[in-house]
């Protein structure tokens, strides 16, 4: 029961005590004021509303037997109202009005006062506590349309900065191919000429500026092709490229998750997308699997990759095939760890340590 029905039970008791106290002999009074508050605290206590109905009955039985107790309706009447068998307060008519028949005019009246006054006092906490449960109903409701902007909010900053980071790629790989296909093929042509020239020239001075020309061109060239392999190395997307190969994948279902935050090493990024492919390509020769998932994750210390599928594992020797001999010679070059489990279809635990890479 609230705060607040509480109060207003204990200030209609303290009416009714008052009221009952300047009526009745000293004899009979602790009994009647120690049977309401008994009722009185038994309605508070038991939640169950059929429980209710049975003790505000009970209750109205006894005013039948002992009229005084008619005094203390009000507090038994307060519980029902509002209740689900709220009309079992009718109930509660027949001791009263028998009570109106032999008791003075004064005294019915104020019985009467005090059961409207109940009444009321109901109403109003019940309006009350409506109010604060809506207040909380909105506020929930808040906090969840808050929790849900907050997250639609970083969603689009990572979409943001994942269309910022496919656009930066994109436009290293178009710098790339601009650079090889404009200024290399310019440089190529102007080794070609200055050999060329080299070959038909008679003075030897100007044979040495061609050949010093020559060999200028050539470490130009040299320096921009490690410049745009530089460049395009950097611009992979692990993600992008697991994707392709996912959607390449038409075996069986693959469920894919990717956490990786910070951009490896291009050397291990091949290494990566190679055992992905060597993986996938078992599953597709060896396995019964249906579905297949694949998950990157990050940690402080050191880069994880966990391939599983379903299917029923056969006998399998790792120093068969080059398969996996493959991906363990991939991993052990980066001075991390591979392990294979058999227990619930064939899953590869792949750890590399950051430490090692920087």
């Amino acid at each position: 029961m609230h705060t607040e029905n509480l109060i207003d039970k204990t200030v209609l008791f303290l009416c009714c005590l008052v009221f009952y106290l300047c009526q009745n002999a000293f004899e009979s009074r602790v009994a009647v004021v120690l049977t309401a508050v008994s009722f009185g605290t038994f309605l508070s206590y038991f939640d169950k509303e059929i429980v209710k109905v049975l003790i505000t009955v009970f209750y109205s039985v006894l005013c039948l037997l002992y009229p005084p107790l008619v005094l203390y309706l009000p507090v038994i009447a307060y519980d029902m109202i509002f209740n689900k068998y709220q009309a079992v307060n009718l109930v509660a008519i027949a001791p009263f009005v028998l009570f109106a028949q032999n008791a003075p005019l004064p005294v019915t009246a104020t019985v009467a006062s005090m059961l409207f006054f109940s009444l009321l006092l109901r109403c109003r906490t019940q309006k009350k506590i409506d109010y604060k449960r809506q207040c909380s109903i909105l506020s929930d409701k808040t906090l969840e349309m808050s929790r849900l902007l907050e997250e639609q909010k970083r969603d689009l900053i990572a979409r943001q900065d994942d269309e910022l980071a496919i656009a930066t790629l994109n436009e290293r790989n178009r710098i790339a191919r601009e650079i090889h296909d404009n200024v290399g093929h310019l440089l190529s042509g102007s080794i070609l000429q200055t050999a060329a020239l080299q070959t038909v020239a008679k003075d030897k001075g100007i044979k040495e500026g061609l050949e010093t020309l020559n060999r200028t061109l050539t470490q130009a060239m040299d320096n921009i092709r490690q410049s745009v392999h530089d460049i395009y190395d950097q611009s992979i997307d692990l993600n992008l490229e697991i994707e392709k190969i996912i959607d390449r994948f038409q075996f069986c279902e693959v469920r894919y998750d990717y956490s990786f935050n910070s951009n490896q090493d291009k050397k291990l990024k091949y290494a990566f997308i190679a055992i992905v492919k060597e993986a996938l390509a078992n599953v597709a020769k060896h396995s019964d699997a249906t579905y297949v998932s694949i998950t990157f994750r990050e940690h402080p210390a050191f880069y994880q990759l966990v391939i599983k599928d379903n299917g029923h594992v056969k006998e399998y020797r790792t120093d068969e095939g080059l398969g996996l001999k493959n991906m363990a010679d991939r991993v052990e070059s980066f001075h991390g760890h591979m392990n294979i489990s058999v227990d619930q279809g064939f899953q590869i635990f792949i750890t590399i340590p950051k430490e090692k890479q920087e």
